[in-house]
């Protein structure tokens, strides 16, 4: 018997079927497109981009060809002349390399996107690169390509969605109200992410999250049978999902009731099972790996324009094709309508109002820079000997309130790494609402779902987790910089120095490969103040990520001016002045070991030497100063440089030069109390000395 939810699915249907597709008057001499012309317009588009380029993937968008115009035509709410506004729908292509079916759907539909930029699709500089990349083509909602996270990116905007909505609706007033769909294929659900996402996405029960797989059971291998055997309805079952098996991608009707369905079932994310010929309609590759990830050729391309009717020539779309994918008229309306729905709710509920424009805008308490330097002064005033893990949660507990956009979570490590702030509320099914989030033991998805949440827009996420765990999550974090998004990733237990728990806990190259990432900003800080600096840098940088680096084990405090302080925030500054401006060397610390390179100048300069100790939480922030501040504080006429971090050495010449030393460990650790291991590797400040002295 079917379910409540089915048959109104299938009164929305019957409503629907036989109804033109079009978005405005077709011409009396054109006859109305039916569904599979519009659908072989994509396909036309691909294949014709791809052999252009005489690179991509043609199968993949030719496939999901159908689905994706029941999708954009039937279902989609957007605004081609507003690609931000911000209740539209978000479509996601997880499965980045069929990056022509979302091109060709932008540019049919009305977006500022030509058919000469579908011709330069892939070359240098072009508008239509070969994964889609968010900031290049309007329309695109997050950079895809790297498997399962844009789908995680999805279950990230997805929770976004419903949180604000919980937050700001009102009985009446659905001015959050949108969908976000998921396009993703065989390699998305082969990926790790993909389940350490779904999973949440099942416990948070985002109703709004409908996902379209692509199951056409071909990878760049070959039929997946040999090695992606799961019954993947099931699994999704299992994880809490309302599951739509074996839909026809290839029946615009059957999709259309399938899409239908979704959106009826709100108590869970729906994935929708398509099964789907990749490159469908090419006689000699359609159902092959061979039209995975190559041009299907001219011959071929030729052979399938025959076997799909399409009578035109390459980039040539018929005006009623045009007529029936426009959608600006519609999007207009639309977004109209909630600028109108928009202004009676601030006109009733005007407090909420303002509150949302202030999330939306995730800016800064009007006072900001006057209450982050009172803190930080007041900070650095109170002299104490704490973990900089511990120094990072009193900031938060100091900025946290101040910023209602500001949402943290946490790997299984939530209390470990200082997470936690007065005030915060967990999030979970009842109270999606809420500012802490628990993960579980899942960075990766963490990481990307920060990103969704960020690319939603009205929040600023931060996770935490270990340093050491950072290269679960890589990929994402390198996603975040590539695509300059406002996340900060809180990295804990920093080095050797978490003792007892051994080398697989022991991250020894995991700072230096952070600062490899470009736009990724990362802060090692030695103390309280620095700490509180390192998350006042973080949270006013709005155009990328940020690493912030802790310890576990406390550390000494540092005696600074009131300038000195301040300095902080340029990324290197001058701790400890021997020398005045004629130091006699330089030595170079971050993080635990600024204490030693204190230590061991203090000692020398007792005894008559010159010694200047830079402390540089921030090698990049440093870089970027002018050339006036990076030479008052590294003299290049000093050449003896000794570095100090306990972290792999070779990147680290760059600033002791072909005459200087770098002390670090470029071996794995070893298990032991903390104080034991950093005798054992070397990092006392004895060693300093000695090391210091020899260049002397």
């Amino acid at each position: 018997m079917p379910s409540r939810s089915e048959l109104a699915a299938r009164r929305l249907v019957d409503d629907m079927i036989d109804q033109p597709v079009v978005s405005g008057p077709a011409s009396q001499e054109s006859p109305t497109p039916s569904r599979r012309e519009l659908a072989n317009a994509i396909r036309a588009l691909s294949m014709d981009a791809v052999q252009r380029a005489e690179s991509g993937h043609p199968g993949a968008p030719m496939g999901m060809a159908d689905f994706g115009a029941v999708l954009w035509n039937d279902f989609l709410r957007h605004n081609p002349a507003n690609p931000k506004w911000f209740n539209r729908d978000r479509l996601i292509l997880s499965n980045g390399h069929g990056s022509m079916l979302q091109y060709a759907l932008l540019h049919l539909s009305g977006y500022d996107l030509t058919i000469e930029d579908l011709r330069n699709f892939r070359q240098l500089n072009s508008r239509t690169p070969g994964h889609p990349e968010y900031g290049r083509t309007p329309g695109v909602e997050t950079s895809t390509g790297p498997l399962g996270q844009g789908l995680a990116n999805g279950v990230g905007m997805a929770l976004a969605e419903r949180a604000l909505a919980t937050r700001f609706n009102r009985p009446g007033f659905p001015i959050i109200d949108h969908y976000t769909y998921v396009i993703l294929g065989d390699g998305c659900l082969m990926e790790g992410i993909s389940y350490e996402a779904c999973s949440l996405a099942g416990s948070w029960g985002l109703g709004k999250l409908i996902c379209l797989y692509d199951d056409n059971g071909i990878s760049i291998d070959g039929p997946v049978r040999g090695w992606f055997g799961d019954n993947v309805a099931l699994r999704f079952e299992a994880m809490g999902w309302h599951v739509i098996p074996n839909v026809d991608g290839h029946d615009a009707d059957a999709i259309h009731r399938a899409i239908a369905q979704a959106r009826d079932f709100s108590e869970s994310p729906t994935l929708i099972c398509c099964k789907t010929i990749i490159a469908w309609g090419s006689p000699g590759k359609g159902g092959s790996e061979k039209s995975h990830g190559a041009p299907l050729g001219a011959a071929e391309v030729a052979a399938t324009r025959e076997a799909i009717g399409w009578r035109h020539e390459p980039f040539v779309i018929p005006p009623e094709i045009y007529c029936a994918f426009d959608a600006r008229a519609k999007g207009a309306n639309w977004e109209s309508a909630w600028d109108d729905l928009f202004a009676r709710y601030r006109a009733e509920f005007p407090e909420p109002a303002a509150e949302f424009e202030r999330r939306i805008a995730c800016g800064f308490p009007p006072d900001w820079e006057e209450l982050a330097w009172s803190f930080i002064h007041a900070t650095q005033e109170r002299c104490e000997n704490i973990a900089t893990r511990v120094a990072s949660q009193r900031a938060l507990q100091a900025y946290g309130p101040h910023f209602p956009s500001l949402v943290g979570g946490s790997a299984d490590l939530t209390e470990s790494t200082g997470i936690p702030w007065s005030g915060c509320r967990p999030v979970d099914f009842e109270h999606p609402d809420g500012n802490l989030i628990y993960y579980g033991a899942r960075e990766f998805a963490m990481y990307a779902i920060m990103n969704g949440l960020a690319l939603h827009g009205g929040y600023v996420p931060f996770g935490g987790t270990f340093l050491m765990f950072a290269d679960y999550g890589r990929s994402a974090i390198r996603m975040a910089a590539l695509i300059k998004l406002r996340c900060m990733f809180v990295l804990t237990h920093d080095s050797i120095g978490v003792g007892g728990d051994g080398p697989t806990h022991q991250p020894v190259e995991h700072v230096a490969s952070l600062r490899l990432i470009p736009d990724l900003s990362v802060w090692r800080t030695c103390d309280t103040a620095e700490t509180a600096v390192a998350w006042k840098a973080a949270l006013e940088r709005t155009n990328g990520p940020t690493a912030l680096i802790f310890t576990r084990q406390p550390l000494p405090h540092q005696a600074r001016t009131p300038e000195q302080v301040q300095a902080i925030a340029r990324g290197g500054y001058v701790l400890l002045d021997g020398g005045g401006n004629e130091p006699e060397a330089i030595i170079i610390a971050t993080g635990s070991e600024v204490h030693l390179a204190v230590t061991a100048a203090r000692q020398l300069n007792s005894q008559g030497r010159r010694i200047r100790v830079v402390s540089m939480p921030s090698v990049d922030v440093f870089d970027a100063q002018d050339a006036a501040w990076r030479e008052s504080v590294l003299p290049t006429a000093v050449t003896r440089r000794v570095v100090v971090e306990a972290g792999v050495t070779a990147p680290w010449y760059k600033y002791a030069g072909p005459q200087g030393k770098v002390i670090g460990i470029d071996c794995f650790g070893e298990c032991g109390p903390p104080e034991i291991i950093f005798q054992h590797f070397g990092f006392t400040a004895e060693r300093v000395v000695a090391t210091v002295a020899a260049l002397l």
